[in-house]
């Protein structure tokens, strides 16, 4: 278990500068957006993005260390959910309620995204969006360079 600790570990180190460098990306492309309305659906899908980003982490703790994946119509929130709670005797939350709650308009809005046209997409919800996305990554990197911590030091032996 240990390796696999390690592996999970340096995986969420490395998702964090991809999600930093996909919010770039989609602060980015709003300034297009704003000058030209053909851009509002690729912010979109940045913002799809960057949840699924998200998603993959959440469903590496919950197959590896969990050993217990949501499944059912709302499997989503039950994994945003399962990732802010603590699970005794395994591992800490690996979100704060703070970042949960940040997470959860993604979350949300992923949802919607991946059920629409991206020509119906509502300008002021991605704005909403857009202006939270960095404080948001921001709160889920502290949380994740928190929980890879945690991971590190779970295999060190106690001497």
């Amino acid at each position: 278990m240990s390796e696999e600790l390690t592996g999970i570990a340096k995986r969420i180190r490395r998702e964090i500068p991809e999600l930093d460098k996909l919010k770039d990306h989609a602060l980015r492309r709003w300034q297009k957006a704003l000058k030209d309305e053909d851009y509002l659906g690729s912010v979109g899908f940045d913002l799809q993005s960057f949840y699924q980003g998200v998603e993959r982490v959440f469903e590496t703790v919950a197959k590896s260390i969990d050993r217990s994946v949501p499944t059912g119509e709302k499997w989503h929130k039950l994994l945003l959910d399962q990732m802010a709670n603590e699970v005794s005797g395994i591992r800490p939350s690996v979100i704060s309620m703070q970042t949960r709650e940040a997470l959860d308009n993604f979350r949300m809005f992923r949802h919607l995204a991946h059920n629409i046209y991206t020509f119906n997409l509502d300008r002021r919800r991605i704005k909403s969006l857009v202006e939270g996305l960095p404080g948001t990554v921001s709160l889920f990197s502290q949380d994740l360079l928190r929980f890879a911590d945690f991971l590190e030091e779970s295999m060190q032996d106690p001497a």
